[in-house]
């Protein structure tokens, strides 16, 4: 019976690393602080500033277009979801569909911060539904790099630059997207936001000056209550409409933000450590591309088996959250 799922997906980053102990001659920071409070000992990071967000995607989305077995002509719809795009405008949804050299498909970005690629699968999903779509190349990439003030040790700290991409279709073999949940609060929008370039403040001398160009986080603690709580309550929600405890769970894939809130959204959802996708040492936080980042690390490392139940979840700016179960 067909059924609507990943059939391909893969990841890309840049060559460059950027350990903690290149940051400590950067900032006041210490390889023990960072690794203590975050878990990360690494991350990727573009090294020409020229190279822009559809660049990091293109091997990504070609590698995961191969995986599907599939002609890239039959893919008819390209969603991207980034805060860090090439242009305003045309979207980067249109620059990768050009590198591609897929001829006719709808191209579409959207915004939903860490939260991109669980937002993306629950519009895939949605679009095949209606019988409109076939086969979907859902892709979630940053280069927070670019938007990060290294000044700034509480953040700079953080991020890293990737790209995840995977076909969504309905077919036999199909990795089954068994259900996803999408959900926000903009109410909570300040905590995490960049200030400058929009329409509230256009990009103006004084703009950069202030430094607004860079994304802020006010109040960590605040969000990383937040990220445990959202994470936790929409993980049970799609469990529970779905008929499954978090004992069928075999791998718990978590947004890496920071090793701590993994650990906390494990421990109430009673999810073993042992189960975690844990990448965020590697990649650090790579915001929309964080978690088909590490879905698609696992699976190339042989780790995620035929059969095993995956619970994926996400937490971002905005605020966003969402949560999806996939049969392997």
């Amino acid at each position: 019976m067909k059924k609507i799922g990943l059939l391909g997906i893969a990841y890309n980053v840049p060559d460059k690393v950027l350990t903690n102990s290149d940051l400590e001659k950067m900032v006041d920071t210490t390889d023990e602080w960072i690794t203590k409070r975050t878990g990360i000992k690494r991350r990727h990071i573009i090294s020409d500033p020229k190279i822009a967000t559809s660049d990091v995607i293109l091997p990504a989305a070609e590698r995961a277009i191969e995986r599907s077995k599939i002609d890239k002509e039959d893919i008819d719809a390209v969603l991207i979801g980034t805060v860090t795009p090439d242009y305003f405008f045309p979207s980067t949804a249109a620059m990768v569909q050009k590198k591609l050299g897929i001829k006719q498909a709808m191209i579409m970005d959207f915004e939903a911060a860490c939260s991109g690629f669980l937002y993306g699968l629950d519009i895939a999903r949605g679009l095949i539904l209606s019988g409109n779509y076939k086969n979907i190349l859902v892709v979630a990439a940053d280069l927070l790099t670019k938007i990060t003030n290294w000044d700034d040790r509480n953040t700079c700290v953080l991020f890293g630059d990737g790209a995840g991409a995977a076909v969504v279709g309905k077919r036999e073999d199909a990795h089954e997207l068994i259900d996803v949940l999408s959900s926000g609060d903009g109410k909570l929008g300040d905590l995490l936001i960049l200030h400058g370039g929009g329409t509230v403040n256009p990009m103006t001398k004084e703009m950069l000056d202030k430094k607004l160009q860079y994304l802020s986080m006010d109040k960590g603690a605040e969000v990383f209550k937040w990220a445990i709580l959202e994470m936790t309550r929409i993980s049970n929600k799609i469990l529970e409409k779905n008929d499954y405890t978090s004992d069928d769970v075999d791998w718990l894939v978590p947004h890496q933000a920071n090793i701590r809130i993994m650990e906390g959204v494990a421990k109430r959802l009673n999810i073993p450590i042992e189960k975690v996708v844990i990448t965020i040492q590697d990649f650090g936080n790579t915001s929309a591309s964080s978690v088909p980042i590490a879905l698609s690390k696992y699976y190339e490392d042989g780790k995620i088996k035929e059969g095993q139940l995956l619970l994926l979840t996400a937490f971002g700016g905005g605020f966003t959250w969402g949560s999806a179960l996939i049969r392997w």
